[in-house]
């Protein structure tokens, strides 16, 4: 699977929940976790969208006990269940409904250890190759995020898919770590 350099995104730390995905031009996206003062831990995504300018694109709130709780993604709200739903056809599988209205798959690959990204019709549209720990100046790497521009219906790096593809990629990434 080939991807052109700018649609690959190194993905630092190996806590998805506190990391940053940066590409040749700098820092696209950045998670960041705070814990309030009542225990509640709340993730931000947070899009680049010019030099010194971030905009939110989703929250977080993780559940008291540390598992899947709420999460606001624009203006809508879902349990963070429903963006990383088992798929009991494919064992490790995950699946979600992405802005477009599709469902989308998150599983194992059958051939390698990335996890691909499916769309409605089974094309793959992105992946997630973990990498051996490489240290850059922003933080050390633990895997790529690739996006598939031209695969399926060429959606996949339009915001809001992309926004959606990032998240649940981060939520799958919680999942397989912590066996929920």
């Amino acid at each position: 699977m080939a991807t052109s350099t700018n649609d690959v995104l190194s993905w630092t730390n190996q806590d998805p929940r506190e990391s940053q995905l940066f590409n040749t031009w700098g820092v696209l996206y950045r998670f960041s976790t705070v814990v309030s003062t009542s225990g509640q831990s709340t993730t931000t995504l947070w899009r680049a969208v010019r030099t010194n300018r971030e905009d939110r694109v989703a929250k977080l709130e993780w559940a008291s006990n540390g598992g899947l709780g709420r999460a606001v993604i624009g203006k809508n709200a879902v349990p963070m269940s429903d963006l990383v739903r088992p798929d009991p056809r494919y064992p490790g599988a995950r699946i979600f409904n992405a802005p477009d209205g599709l469902q989308y798959r998150w599983r194992p690959s059958s051939s390698s250890p990335d996890v691909v990204l499916e769309d409605s019709a089974g094309t793959v549209v992105a992946f997630f190759r973990p990498t051996r720990p490489t240290r850059y100046q922003i933080g050390d790497v633990y895997g790529e995020l690739h996006f598939l521009r031209n695969a399926g219906a060429a959606t996949i790096t339009h915001p809001p898919i992309m926004d959606t593809v990032t998240v649940t990629a981060m939520l799958y990434r919680f999942c397989q770590a912590f066996g929920l």
